[in-house]
């Protein structure tokens, strides 16, 4: 029976997640030739060819794509052996935007505290102004964030391309002010919305003001008013009205990670949520 190699393995796993060897060797903070090495140690022993490689494409091959969710579980049972003989308690503050956060995230953190049994996060769901100024501050450590303004700092996890989103019997009568369910006014996604609004000579009024995202999703559902969504996370049931009523298009904009951890066994766990999360994005 073929023995698994930590390091081989973890090559693997990390190639297969980031489809590609450059940045998996970032990642792992070595070269791309060591990585190579790894992975074909690991193929040798295994008598499988795991990872196909063109010059266009880096992706699993068939007895990759059936080892793959193997690999994960072994690499997660070592962490979780090796931190279990470890006192080395870590922690860091993470903060993730409202408008960006979806309902995969407590399945990220999981995969998180699988991948890393000895760290804590904190997390902080906020709107992505108020964690950037937290960032800034160093009240977190990482932040997850809708890219603000010019500022162009931060790793690129996604695209983000935000939409007018309500009920299809939503009914909003021309030269009347456009309903709106909002957060707080220092949201930034409800500032696109309006500046959009005035722009183009739409009037508009909050009609419904929430203090959650969740709050304001129920209140576009029972059809009380319209707000903007990323595409991604609209409310169920809703659809995109904005060609419908004539409303001005909106600005795509970038999901960032912003992060100042210094710690290598840290920022390999913020590593982990980054690729778990764009493999959650559609």
């Amino acid at each position: 029976m073929a023995s698994l190699d930590v390091d081989g393995v973890l090559a693997f796993v990390t190639i297969a997640e980031l489809q590609s060897f450059t940045r998996a060797a970032e990642a792992l903070g070595t070269t791309q030739g060591a990585i190579s090495v790894r992975l074909r140690r690991l193929e040798d022993r295994l008598g499988h060819r795991l990872i196909e490689r063109t010059p266009r494409a880096v992706r699993l091959s068939a007895q990759g794509a059936l080892f793959i969710d193997a690999a994960r579980e072994f690499l997660a049972a070592h962490d979780r052996a090796v931190a279990g003989l470890s006192a080395d308690r870590r922690r860091f503050a993470l903060g993730i935007a409202a408008h960006v956060a979806g309902p995969e995230v407590p399945t990220l953190l999981a995969r998180l505290n699988a991948h890393d049994p000895a760290l804590t996060i904190e997390v902080r769901l906020d709107n992505s102004r108020n964690l950037l100024d937290a960032f800034d501050r160093g009240e977190i450590d990482a932040a997850i964030i809708r890219r603000e303004d010019d500022r162009r700092d931060g790793e690129v996890l996604a695209p983000d391309h935000l939409g007018w989103f309500a009920t299809p019997d939503f009914a909003h009568r021309a030269g009347e002010p456009l309903r709106l369910a909002s957060l707080s006014p220092t949201c930034g996604v409800r500032d696109i919305g309006t500046r959009a609004l005035d722009a183009a000579g739409i009037p508009w009024k909050v009609v419904f003001l929430g203090s959650g995202s969740s709050v304001v999703s129920d209140a576009v559902s029972a059809g009380l008013a319209t707000s903007v969504f990323s595409c991604r996370l609209a409310p169920a049931g809703t659809i995109e009205i904005g060609q419908r009523f004539g409303l001005p298009s909106l600005p795509s904009s970038q999901i960032v990670l912003l992060s100042t951890l210094t710690d290598a066994k840290s920022r390999q766990a913020l590593r982990t949520l980054a690729v778990a999360f764009r493999e959650h994005r559609p």
